[in-house]
């Protein structure tokens, strides 16, 4: 395998695949928005662009042979920014894309971000390029930031989601990447179990020591109770879609893929709680 790509290097996700690729001595470049904030590893180089960019993408990509495509910010242009990466990396002569997705990624799917990322499995698939698409869950690293004093709120009801440690995903990347029998393949990468949102406030309970209420609201309240952070109609659509397709069932998915893909369990609340 020649030289690896990772987009997203001083993020949670491509940060943590960095660091394992520079511990196993791989060839990387670590592709940035600013270079002062690239991490420093043994061995990997660095080369500067944005999505928003697609001619500095180009350059960053040539003589990337494998590519980590961590997803971009939620954005209003986030579709025309990933067409842009997809469409650098085929022209870059990129062999294989690894790519960040979303469980349950549909056109039509309730969380309206994961519509975002059925749009680049597309561009993926119509620009000819082998990839692996990682359909992660929530991450469980983030619902403890849905809690706002004391209150976890939202109109999620009694659905259920396997959210997932941002760990897993990290080793998942790292495999896929690795090893070209992964190309052509989607994995869902989920949690151990599946837990309603009054389960999550109940452990988070346990956990800091402080009493964390799930507090089920009605679509018109969620809009009604974010609508003072300013944000626009898109990023509150997101929002509140986030707890929607819980209550849809469409994130009731427990699978075995982050076993698959890494040789060990995923991690649960309860371990990712301790870790904090």
């Amino acid at each position: 395998m020649g030289l690896i790509g990772v987009t997203g290097a001083t993020g949670h996700v491509g940060g943590r695949v960095a660091r394992r690729l520079a511990a196993g001595g791989a060839p990387q470049r670590l592709v940035v928005r600013d270079a002062a904030r690239a991490p420093a590893l043994p061995g990997a180089e660095v080369a500067v662009a944005t999505y928003a960019d697609a001619g500095s993408l180009v350059e960053a990509f040539t003589g990337v042979d494998v590519l980590l495509l961590v997803s971009a910010a939620e954005d209003a242009d986030r579709v025309r920014q990933h067409h842009n990466a997809v469409e650098a990396a085929a022209a870059a002569g990129v062999r294989r894309v690894v790519y960040t997705s979303f469980l349950g990624a549909a056109p039509d799917c309730t969380f309206t971000f994961g519509r975002d990322h059925a749009a680049t499995e597309r561009f993926l698939a119509d620009a000819g390029l082998e990839a692996t698409v990682l359909r992660n869950s929530f991450y469980l690293d983030v619902l403890p930031e849905f809690v706002t004093d004391g209150v976890l709120r939202g109109p999620a009801g009694d659905g259920r989601l396997a959210a997932v440690a941002r760990e897993d995903v990290a080793d998942a990347a790292l495999a896929a990447l690795l090893d070209d029998r992964h190309a052509g393949r989607t994995y869902d990468l989920t949690g151990p179990e599946s837990t309603t949102l009054a389960e999550v406030a109940a452990e988070l309970t346990r956990a800091g020591g402080t009493e964390v209420r799930y507090v089920d609201e009605t679509v018109e309240e969620a809009y009604a109770s974010r609508a003072s952070s300013g944000a626009p109609r898109w990023m509150l659509d997101g929002w509140v879609s986030t707890y929607t397709a819980i209550a849809s069932g469409e994130l009731d998915v427990v699978s075995g893929a982050v076993e698959e893909l890494t040789g060990h369990p995923p991690l649960g609340l309860r371990e990712v709680l301790a870790q904090r």
